[in-house]
């Protein structure tokens, strides 16, 4: 990953002094070029030249720029680099202006030290890496759809075509652009074999009852010349982030095509591909689930926020490949560590969160919690060596500190940062107060 940073600053000296704290910095090496004016950077940023730039960090008022117009000149010039605004303590609502247009973050320069600027950079690139990884994601997913035997349409909430791949469209007769916002029913012909009846549409069924439904056996595909194959066929609802559906996605086949394309791609859409455990979408769902089932009958659940203690050292020290085997081996034990009706996921990098479907009271939290302390802190196996780690827990009780998913993820990370400011290698419950002194302790 590059980090080569644009630093925008007017002031020489101020520049050097940034310059001097991230070439010097234990979360470097960085390589910093620096500008004074804002139509050098944006001359730089289109023409990428030598090494690319990977960030840009500004003070928004320069003698060629002023204000929130610098930072929309920038993110023109080169709206996939992340931005950190450096403000003065006078400027801070410009800086939050340019947060809410995009920027990545903004630190105030009468705060700047060697520990935080460095740092807030450093997660900054390791954000946008992140980000660039999920287009990339995206982009393989696509291609992926157009390489597999199966035949994919999706459609809006109304019923209307909004994608089809390659084998849908050989199946159907109809290209993408011809179907994109026709009805269903016209591109998708299926009638009963026996009966030769319009068959049920499963595609409504699935978005009325907001729930997978199959095919009915013995179907068959009219395409659109009249030719007639048999086909099997899930369709399954399109859900955004809040969980409302927002359409439907039918996979089908000729039936004697097998099906385990369709079931892998289903498995691959909700599991991690490093450990194989729920990944946050399904974790999400499991969750918003978990609660309202606990809602209906008045009990409690606990949500266990995981952090691997300096896995950024074993990285750094052994290598990524040895890293993925240390989240495989501690994925193991956290499965081994709950009951079958919980949850473990991994969100990303070395965090994993586990769902306790129901807890009687907090101290069972807190007793799975001790006992996945131990269980991570033995010895991994690794090759020919044993490793040691150890995690550190941050735990979240449904209803007292949170009513919904979002907030009781939120408050038990809050309560993992807590954890990690009380040493590492321990678990720490949710506190009211505890987002004040997070907040607080992460400024200084």
């Amino acid at each position: 990953m590059s980090r080569n940073v644009l630093l925008i600053l007017s002031d020489a000296a101020e520049a050097k002094v940034v310059r001097r704290s991230l070439v010097n910095s234990r979360d470097g090496p960085f390589k910093v070029e620096w500008v004074s004016r804002c139509c050098d950077a944006i001359e730089r940023l289109r023409n990428q030249r030598g090494e690319e730039i990977a960030a840009v960090m500004v003070d928004l008022f320069l003698s060629d720029s002023q204000g929130i117009a610098t930072f929309d000149q920038l993110s023109r010039a080169s709206p996939h680099v992340p931005i950190l605004v450096l403000s003065h303590l006078r400027d801070e609502d410009v800086a939050r202006l340019a947060v809410q247009r995009g920027a990545q973050d903004y630190l105030l320069q009468e705060r700047l030290d060697g520990h935080s600027l460095p740092r807030t950079l450093s997660s900054m690139l390791e954000r946008s890496a992140y980000a660039e990884a999920l287009f990339l994601e995206r982009e393989r997913a696509q291609v992926t759809l157009n390489s597999i035997g199966d035949a994919v349409i999706s459609t809006d909430v109304a019923g209307n075509v909004t994608y089809l791949n390659v084998v849908a469209e050989s199946m159907t007769g109809w290209t993408r652009q011809e179907a994109s916002g026709r009805p269903l029913q016209e591109v998708l012909r299926i009638i009963d074999g026996d009966s030769r009846e319009p068959a049920l549409n499963p595609l409504a069924i699935a978005i009325v009852h907001n729930k997978s439904v199959g095919l009915s056996a013995n179907c068959v595909l009219i395409r659109r010349d009249g030719y007639e194959s048999a086909i099997e066929a899930t369709a399954a609802p399109i859900h955004d982030r809040r969980g409302q559906v927002t359409g439907a996605v039918i996979v089908f086949h000729d039936a004697s095509v097998t099906r385990a394309m369709s079931l892998r791609m289903s498995y691959l859409a909700q599991h991690d591909f490093l450990t194989e455990l729920p990944n946050r979408m399904l974790l999400n769902d499991r969750l918003a689930r978990a609660i309202a089932w606990a809602q209906r009958h008045r009990t409690s659940l606990a949500v266990l926020f995981l952090d691997v203690d300096h896995f950024k050292h074993i990285n750094d020290s052994l290598g990524h490949a040895i890293g993925d085997q240390v989240l495989q081996s501690i994925a193991q034990r956290l499965v081994a560590c709950v009951r079958r009706s919980d949850t473990v996921s991994r969100q990303g990098g070395d965090e994993f969160v586990i769902l306790l479907s129901e807890v009687a009271r907090a101290a069972d939290a807190a007793f799975t919690a001790d006992k996945i302390l131990a269980a991570v802190s033995r010895p991994h196996r690794i090759g020919h060596q044993d490793l040691h780690v150890t995690v550190s827990a941050g735990i979240g009780v449904y209803p007292d500190d949170g009513a919904d998913a979002e907030t009781l993820l939120k408050n038990a990370d809050i309560a993992l940062f807590q954890a990690k400011d009380h040493g590492r290698s321990n678990h720490q419950f949710f506190e009211p107060g505890m987002e004040v002194r997070a907040l607080s302790e992460r400024c200084v």
